[in-house]
């Protein structure tokens, strides 16, 4: 496994610290930046040469949306085709937020796969861990689906 480059958009300092920790534990994480507000995703996410593979977003942030980052990291990759680090890149919802209809609206607007803080970081862990081990992040290979 290698480290996972890994982008972090949360506000809450005590969240993301811990979510950092944890990751880095139990799945070897490369933390190449993070944002607590719109903006600074944005610019961070939509610059060249930047090359997060992965970039997990949290919706309410102290400024903006994790939508508008969603929204522009879509964007972004889809403007490289099937070339670049931005083309490759995960992008994941992490919110406490995570009904039906958010996880839908996430969904259509780019996010790969979309997490409930509550619920769901067993899940998150081994979706890293699958994209660290070389993997899609999807449970099932590939090749069988």
């Amino acid at each position: 496994m290698h480290p996972l480059k890994t982008y972090i958009v949360e506000d809450n300092l005590l969240i993301r610290d811990s979510l950092i920790a944890t990751l880095d534990e139990l799945v070897s994480i490369e933390v190449v930046g993070v944002a607590q507000d719109e903006a600074t995703a944005v610019q961070w996410l939509t610059r060249t040469g930047h090359d997060a593979e992965l970039v997990i977003v949290d919706l309410f942030l102290k400024a903006g949306s994790g939508l508008g980052v969603l929204r522009a990291a879509h964007a972004a990759r889809a403007s490289q085709g099937s070339h670049g680090a931005q083309a490759r890149r995960k992008l994941v919802v992490l919110s406490n937020y995570a009904t039906p209809d958010v996880r839908r609206r996430c969904l259509f607007m780019g996010a790969d796969r979309v997490f409930d803080k509550s619920n769901d970081i067993d899940e998150l862990i081994q979706y890293c861990g699958r994209l660290s081990a070389g993997g899609t992040g999807d449970s099932v290979p590939a090749a069988l689906s």
